[in-house]
């Protein structure tokens, strides 16, 4: 599974997540995109999972019909 790790994801979470490729969106320099432009781009990737710490993202983008799993982490620790 390739996972990307959206801005605030503690990237310390790597380790606990076995063998799946995760990258972040700083190493894909997409830390200055919108979320609308980050969510194209993962998707466009091939990305299966996006994990992001907004939990405004339902609210401020439309999440129906992405071909991208999002998993909102309500804390950062």
């Amino acid at each position: 599974m390739q996972i990307l790790f959206d801005q605030g994801v503690p990237a310390p979470l790597r380790r606990h997540l076995g063998d799946h490729r995760i990258t972040t969106a700083s190493e894909l320099t997409c830390a200055t995109l919108t979320d609308r432009e980050l969510l194209d781009r993962a998707e466009a990737s091939g990305f299966d999972l996006l994990i992001t710490t907004d939990c405004n993202l339902k609210h401020q983008q439309v999440l129906a019909g992405r071909d991208l799993a999002i998993l909102v982490l309500s804390t950062t620790s």
